[in-house]
């Protein structure tokens, strides 16, 4: 029954990448040539290696500061580094849009449209690049400080003992011990990159995920669509691949040894309020600045409140259900996971693949089932159910970490002892594994929900017509240079998501054994 529930779950995550391979493969004319696809891949290379060297620099040292040094506020650094995940990038890239505006005319900086006469759009690249770093350097700051936190205590002692400094032991042994998780990291962060469509779009960086959209949007060519999509699905497996491969690749250190008190050196004076200084200014340029400067922008503006209050509504909504079914199909995936291992790798390439990627490869099934049953794949509640699969492919991955890691905590034990007073194989994981595991399930239930809430290219291909989310509205002001009313439901998709985020942060650094806080 458990490997039929995986199966299931493996199924529901690879059927979208099919259909993207059957659409690019039909033989049918594309709208677009292929020299663009060219084009708009070179972009998103750029701008993903941009968003690589940033994101592994700045994540990585502010990891290595908190766990190895004092300083003042470090406690707080400690967990607040990663709120930044609460804001989307479109959110951060409204605020800086419309600071610069008003600093001086820098937007051309950030947003300029050179009509694709040069192979990269270089005066574009640095704004997006910067942008998305400030939204997705926590996903290497968290990977990084798990690895410092984990690392041996005799390594770094052992360094300094031969004479090294503390920034000699750090580049000398910490990092290339820590090197898989950097990988992993910032594999995660260019995942997202990769993903993103909202801020890319409203800056004029066309990248594969923009293609996409404006393939099925504007041409309305779900092949042309596709082949934008396949170059992301090889994209995706070679992340994958490499976030896998760090993950596979920890534990350099002596386990016996692992959990011993890290030295920590106290920074005082300037080096402390360097320390403090750069911090501060992650979290200020991820989440206070553009949080704070949206907040100042629409206070002159008077909110379409009756509009605000039900997209409101249809973004808890889908986030919520999204949430149950996706963490639903994680568990079984992670309970089934023993008899068919190879399932759950599979089913993660759905984490690396675009939420308009999905979409295009649902549209395959779908047309295919309207066919058969005219009208079936149609109507309101069809988008919705369409919608919901969506999100339940893409994220399934990243619920299937911590349900795994609930899981682990059940012994075979426990479950043979189950079995052995006539529980079924079900049985068992309902009266057993599940209680047990309850705090990851919620723990991977809040994940998705916070994801799905900034979701933005997979509901504006599938959402069914005048079904509007926070995010689709944010994007609709935007476009229309209404950046003060997109400033509202951009700050409620970060009002709404931030007390779920500072809980997740605040569980991670109070979990890992051996932090020094």
């Amino acid at each position: 029954m458990l490997a039929l529930l995986a199966s299931l779950a493996a199924v529901v995550a690879l059927l979208p990448l099919v259909g993207v391979a059957a659409a690019a493969l039909s033989g049918e004319t594309a709208a677009i040539p292929a020299r663009d696809i060219l084009r708009y891949g070179a972009t998103s290379a750029a701008l993903a290696g941009l968003v690589a060297v940033l994101t592994g620099v700045v994540g990585s040292l502010a990891a290595w500061l908190v766990v190895m040094h004092r300083f003042p506020g470090r406690d707080i650094f400690a967990w607040a580094l990663a709120l930044p995940l609460a804001a989307p990038a479109f959110a951060v890239a409204y605020a800086y849009a419309d600071l610069f505006d008003v600093a001086g005319g820098l937007r051309i900086w950030m947003r300029a449209d050179l009509g694709f006469d040069l192979p990269f759009e270089m005066r574009t690249l640095p704004g997006a690049a910067f942008i998305l770093s400030c939204a997705f350097y926590p996903y290497v700051y968290l990977a990084m400080r798990a690895a410092f936190v984990n690392q041996s205590a005799q390594a770094l002692e052992a360094a300094r003992a031969l004479g090294c400094t503390p920034q000699q032991a750090f580049r000398r042994v910490a990092l290339p011990l820590a090197r898989p998780a950097l990988a992993a990291g910032v594999a995660l962060a260019v995942m997202e990159t990769l993903a993103d469509y909202g801020a890319v779009q409203f800056l004029s960086v066309q990248t594969l995920t923009t293609g996409v959209v404006r393939a099925w949007f504007v041409f309305g060519s779900l092949t042309s669509a596709a082949q934008f999509a396949l170059p992301l699905l090889g994209a995706a497996a070679l992340l994958l691949w490499i976030e896998r491969w760090g993950r596979g690749g920890r534990g350099y250190e002596n386990a016996n040894a692992r959990w011993r008190p890290l030295p920590v050196t106290s920074l005082r004076g300037g080096k402390a309020a360097a320390a403090a200084v750069f911090c501060f200014s992650l979290i200020g340029f991820g989440l206070l600045l553009p949080a704070g400067w949206l907040a100042f922008a629409f206070l002159d503006v008077t909110p379409d409140w009756p509009r605000l209050i039900q997209a409101g509504a249809n973004s808890l909504t889908l986030a919520t259900a999204g949430a149950v079914v996706t963490v639903a199909l994680a568990t079984g995936l992670a309970l089934g996971s023993a008899r068919v291992p190879h399932l759950a790798r599979l089913a993660s390439l759905g984490y690396a693949t675009p939420g308009a990627v999905m979409a295009i490869g649902l549209l395959v099934p779908a047309a295919m089932v309207w066919r058969l049953a005219p009208g079936a794949a149609q109507g309101f509640g069809a988008g919705l159910i369409l919608l919901v699969y969506a999100y339940a492919a893409r994220l399934m991955a990243a619920a299937l970490e911590p349900v795994d890691a609930g899981l682990s905590r059940v012994t075979p034990n426990m479950v043979h002892a189950a079995r052995s007073l006539g529980r079924s194989e079900g049985g068992a994981a309902w009266t057993v594994q599940l209680p047990i595991a309850r705090g990851a399930l919620l723990t991977a239930g809040l994940v998705v929900f916070i994801d799905i809430l900034k979701e933005l290219p997979a509901t504006l291909i599938l959402r069914p017509f005048n079904f509007d989310t926070l995010a689709v509205i944010a994007d609709n002001y935007a476009r229309d240079e209404r950046l003060a009313n997109a400033g509202w439901p951009a700050l409620l998709i970060v009002l709404i998501a931030l007390p779920a985020v500072i809980w997740l942060t605040r569980k991670i650094a109070a979990s890992r054994p051996g932090d020094p806080a």
